[in-house]
């Protein structure tokens, strides 16, 4: 068994979508990226790649290659848990998830995203825990800069 945290943050930008968790959630502001910017899915690939012991996001899908501009996370994290499999890891056990957000609140859409990546890791969805907090005003996800998130994953 083999252990990962990934982590990413992005900040606010007007005339974007948000997408969190593979969803689009109505928002005045997205979240500014070279793909969609979901900062959820990032964490998750990161998680992935670092329990697989295979470098970042970045080094899979670097933001300087046109073919991933504006491309959705869903598809990056599809791949993501291709090139895990490929290198003979078959199993998530779990992914813990935590978003760092003064706004919007998730709780409306959090069990559409845990179903959505439970579907995309091919799991259970009780093998998968999204949670949110705030920055209690601190810092700049406090201010309502950006979204963060970190996230835990165990695979075998």
């Amino acid at each position: 068994m083999r252990i990962g945290i990934g982590y990413d943050i992005h900040r606010f930008e007007e005339g974007r979508k948000l997408f969190l968790g593979g969803i689009e959630i109505p928002h005045v502001r997205g979240l500014l990226g070279h793909s969609d910017a979901d900062v959820l899915i990032h964490a998750v690939c990161d998680a992935l790649f670092g329990a697989a012991g295979m470098d970042d996001i970045g080094f899979h899908f670097s933001d300087s290659d046109p073919q991933y501009k504006d491309i959705s996370s869903v598809l990056l994290l599809s791949e993501t848990i291709e090139k895990i499999r490929r290198k003979g890891f078959q199993s998530i056990i779990n992914l813990d998830v935590t978003l760092f957000a003064e706004e919007p609140k998730i709780g409306p859409y959090r069990s559409q995203m845990k179903q959505n990546i439970a579907q995309i890791l091919g799991v259970d969805p009780d093998r998968v825990n999204i949670k949110a907090t705030t920055a209690e005003k601190l810092g700049a996800i406090g201010r309502g800069e950006g979204v963060g998130a970190m996230a835990a994953v165990l695979i075998e």
